[in-house]
Order: structure tokens, then C-alpha cells, then sequence
């Protein structure tokens, strides 16, 4: 009977130890928020500001615990298990659809929250365009359910070919067919992402075949619609016609990158590149500084435009401090500063913003059509908005726009894209490049920490040439 009476003591004991440790850890968590997003894809300053300024508005405490990612799928497979409790997350558009379709995402702007920071001032959330809002209203989404609740956009931008204005003139660029020029072999590098060169290509071959079939003319392009309905086609036929343009693309291609391609065509390695605009401005101002001309432009058959958004994963545990720090990095100075510090174009588009053009601008001037995205309170273009001189790689002309498609997620069909991917990629490992390979992993750590410190050294030098050249124009 003692037995027994200790051993439930010991047991009552126990349990209660764990429900206050439960409690405790409970607790703490509350005072953290966990955000993961792309690297290099924030001014890092803000991180310490947003936690003063959520304590000014909640009277409430929180520490930002930051950590980055370069591959959409490496985030999502972290949150798919349930093993990572992060609050808020960055994902691209084709992602977005895919966590909306698999219940994996709670909701920003619920009637609650909304009416909180109405009360305080401090809804942000307007400010971002309509033109973006619209374009998130196209993903996918569970009958009863708006992408626009569940995810709020961050940054945009368009897939298009970066070029050594030395070796290609802007007429060359302006078509796919260069990227199958043979005077170009070992000096082409297409971005390791296999849907932003899938749709791209698949566009550039859908027109080829129209125009063969007499479709089109010679200088007639697929419309906008059949663009964005491509942008589903991920069938057996389209898949495999998109690997046959690939085979003969790598024939020409010197590699595959995630992110050194930039540095290669500064280098003058490569001399055109398939890559995101967002890459380009970085590549053209740092270019520039060493003596490098590029270019950037949308190829006339048509392309992508991408959107990367914030969104509250269901495992994350303060839901509060993430709805805050969305609301936070939606406020226009923010975004400024969030542009300036990154190279890549926020998707928040008000006067603030229209009124910074010029300083945030870094490469070659053009009169483009922006009424598309900047309107003011009233859903009316800002004045100006429709011809406006400003850098047209980070805010491209409405023409641009409209022959570009918003990507979507594929579904079961990704395995498919992904094998035609992995094909594609692994029929011309040559000796020199397997050698190449095996170089570049015994330096993989290494460049890593010297990435993350010359990417800073970088943004300095891109802060302090903006900053120069704002005051040359005040004065």
C-alpha cells in the first residue's frame, strides 16, 4: 500500500512538473517569432525596429529569431513535416498554391485583426498594389477561400535574359532565340530552377508552332490569356516538347546556377543569362562599378512574372507578432528601405513609394507605363504613373507586363517536371564538369561564409552609390 501511495505521489509529482515546464515553454514561445525567408532578402536592421515597434503597439515583448533559405522546396519540406514552428514564412507564388491546397496556411487578415490596427492607424495592408492583389487572386484556393487572406505579396518581379551589351545587342536579347545561338556555347548559364525556365520555354515553343501552323505571323505573339493558360499546361505533350528545346538549349549552356551566375557575368565568364530580374540589378550595378555593360530585358514571346508573399504557416505558435511583422513590412518606408537594401521590387506601390523611383533606380533610364501598378486611396494611377523615367529592369513598361503569366503549381504533375528537370540537366555532365563539381563542393563552405560577407560589403557600396547620387541630383 506505501508502494503504491509513493508511486502515485511520484507520479502526481512528475506530471505536474511537466505541465508547468509545458506552461513555461509555452510562455517563452510567446515572446519569440520565428520568420524564415530567402537570404539576402531583407534590410536586416528592420528586425530589431519591428521588435521596438511591436512593443510600442502591443505593450508586449518579442524577439525575432531569423533564418534564410534559397530553395522554395527545402522550405516547404521543413513545414510539411510539422517539425519547424515557424510563424512566418516567404514563399514563391507556386508554393503559396500549394500550401492553400494542402491546409497549410492560417489566415493574416481575419475581421479581428483588421479592425485592431484600423483602431491603432496602422493598417498597411492597403498598400500594397492592386495590380498584385489581383495577381494572387489567380492562384488556386479551396472553394470559400481568398489567396489574399492567407498571403500578402513581398516582392516581384519578371524571368528574362541578362546580357553582355559587348557580345549581344538588345535586339538579340529581345527573343529566345538567342538562347540557342551557337556562337554563344560555354558562355551560357540558366538558372537552376526548373519552373522558371519551363514556362519561358514552353511559351517560346507554343509560338514557334503557331506560327509554323500559320497562325501567327512572324512578328505576332501568343495574347496574355493563352500565356496565363500555358502557365497550367503540364501535360505529357508540353513536358516533353519543353525537353527537346532544353536538350538543344544545353548543348550551349556552361552550367546550371543558383546564385553565382550573377558574379560569372560580371566576370565576363558568361555572356548572357537566364535569370530573375531582381539578380539583374545586382549584377548591372556591380557590373558597372567594374567597367561591365549589361542589359536585361523580357524576350518579346513572353515570359514569367514572379511574386514571392508572407504567409502564417498552420504550426505556427504567435499568430500576433506574425500578423504584426507582415503589417510592418507592408508600411512604404519599409519597403524603401527593404528595395534599396535588396535590389528587388516591393510589391507595395504608393505615392511614398512613386515619389522614390529615381533614388531607387541604380541602371539606365526609360519612360515606362506604370499606371498599371501605382493608383492612389481612390483606385485612380497616380499622376505621372502612366509615363514615368525610371529603371524599367526593376519596374517594367505595362507592354512587358502584359505578355508575362503568373506560374502556378503543378500538383501530382511535379514529379513528372521535376524527372524531364533532372534529365535535361544530368545528359551533359562532361569530365570537366564532374571535375568542376567536385571542386566546387570541397569550397562550398568556404564561399558561404565569404558570400554572406561580401553580399554585405556589396550593399554598403550600393547604399553609399545611391546615396552619392541623391545628392548630386538635390544639389
Amino acid at each position: 500500500m506505501k508502494k503504491m501511495v509513493s508511486s502515485l505521489l511520484v507520479l502526481t509529482v512528475g506530471c505536474g512538473l511537466l505541465m508547468l515546464s509545458s506552461c513555461n515553454g509555452d510562455q517563452k514561445r510567446m515572446g519569440i517569432l520565428k520568420v524564415y525567408n530567402w537570404g539576402d532578402y531583407i534590410d536586416e536592421d528592420l528586425i530589431p525596429e519591428f521588435e521596438a515597434w511591436y512593443e510600442e503597439q502591443t505593450g508586449e515583448s518579442v524577439e525575432v529569431i531569423y533564418q534564410t533559405f534559397d530553395i522554395n522546396e527545402v522550405m516547404l519540406a521543413k513545414i510539411e513535416n510539422g517539425q519547424a514552428d515557424f510563424d512566418v514564412v516567404c514563399p514563391s507564388e507556386y508554393i503559396i498554391e500549394r500550401m492553400m491546397r494542402n491546409d497549410m496556411l492560417l489566415p493574416i487578415i481575419t475581421p479581428e485583426f483588421e479592425q485592431e490596427i484600423n483602431d491603432k492607424d496602422i493598417n498597411y495592408f492597403d498598400c500594397v498594389s492592386p495590380y498584385i492583389r489581383e495577381q494572387f487572386s489567380l492562384l488556386e484556393a479551396p472553394e470559400g477561400k481568398d489567396p489574399n487572406d492567407y498571403s500578402i505579396g513581398y516582392m516581384w518581379g519578371t524571368t528574362g535574359i541578362l546580357f553582355n551589351k559587348s557580345y549581344v545587342t538588345a535586339e538579340e536579347a529581345l527573343t529566345w532565340d538567342l538562347m540557342f545561338d551557337k556562337r554563344l556555347k560555354d558562355k551560357i548559364f540558366v538558372k537552376d530552377a526548373f519552373r522558371d525556365v519551363y514556362s519561358p520555354m514552353l511559351i517560346y515553343a507554343k509560338t514557334l508552332e503557331a506560327r509554323a501552323a500559320g497562325e501567327l505571323t512572324e512578328d505576332e505573339y501568343l495574347d496574355l490569356t493563352t500565356i496565363r493558360e500555358l502557365m497550367y499546361d503540364s501535360s505529357d505533350e508540353s513536358i516533353a516538347l519543353v525537353e527537346s528545346y532544353l536538350k538543344r538549349m544545353k548543348e550551349l549552356v556552361a552550367g546550371w546556377e543558383a546564385d553565382f551566375g550573377k558574379e560569372m557575368m560580371t566576370q565576363e565568364k558568361a555572356w548572357i543569362n537566364l535569370m530573375w530580374s531582381g539578380d539583374a540589378v545586382w549584377a548591372i550595378d556591380e557590373a558597372t562599378s567594374v567597367g561591365v555593360d549589361l542589359g536585361y530585358v523580357v524576350p518579346e514571346e513572353g515570359s514569367v512574372v514572379w511574386f514571392d508573399g508572407w504567409v502564417i504557416p498552420k504550426y505556427a505558435r504567435n499568430l500576433k507578432a506574425a500578423r504584426y511583422f507582415i503589417d510592418y513590412m507592408c508600411m512604404p518606408e519599409n519597403a524603401i528601405r527593404n528595395m534599396d537594401a535588396t535590389g528587388y521590387v516591393s510589391v507595395v506601390a504608393t505615392e511614398e513609394v512613386f515619389s522614390e523611383l529615381e533614388n531607387l533606380s541604380c541602371g539606365e533610364m526609360e519612360e515606362c507605363d506604370l499606371s498599371y501598378l501605382f493608383v492612389d486611396h481612390e483606385g485612380n494611377p497616380i499622376e505621372g504613373s502612366d509615363s514615368v523615367l525610371v529603371d524599367p529592369v526593376l519596374y517594367p513598361d505595362r507592354s512587358v507586363i502584359d505578355r508575362c503569366g503568373v506560374m502556378h503549381d503543378s500538383g501530382d504533375r511535379t514529379d513528372k517536371m521535376l524527372e524531364m528537370w533532372s534529365r535535361v540537366k544530368g545528359d551533359n555532365l562532361s569530365e570537366g564538369m564532374l571535375i568542376g563539381i567536385i571542386l566546387f563542393f570541397s569550397v562550398l563552405l568556404v564561399w558561404g561564409v565569404w558570400r554572406k560577407i561580401d553580399n554585405y560589403r556589396k550593399r554598403m557600396n550600393l547604399k553609399k552609390r545611391r546615396h552619392h547620387r541623391s545628392e548630386r541630383k538635390s544639389k
